[in-house]
């Protein structure tokens, strides 16, 4: 079966399903685009979208790092 139908020549969506609005930079942790942009996606133009798809990596570059695991929750004692 083919998705042919379906092709379009537009600027994809960054989505990885890694969904999860950061607490402090209000961006995807995942993909990086702030709620707002996440909502309107699919009514940008290619160009709009384009213009936020150059964006990402150096928000993800300033994106908080990330807390939890067994580094998160490790407790450093002096002696």
């Amino acid at each position: 079966m083919s998705d042919d139908i379906w092709a379009r020549d537009e600027v994809e969506s960054p989505c990885n399903k890694v969904c999860m609005i950061h607490p402090d930079a209000k961006i995807c942790i995942g993909c990086h685009r702030t709620g707002d942009e996440i909502m309107i996606w699919s009514k940008l133009s290619p160009a709009a979208r384009r213009a936020i798809m150059d964006e990402l990596p150096a928000r993800a570059a300033d994106l908080p790092g990330r807390r939890g695991g067994r580094k998160g929750r490790s407790i450093r004692r002096e002696t």
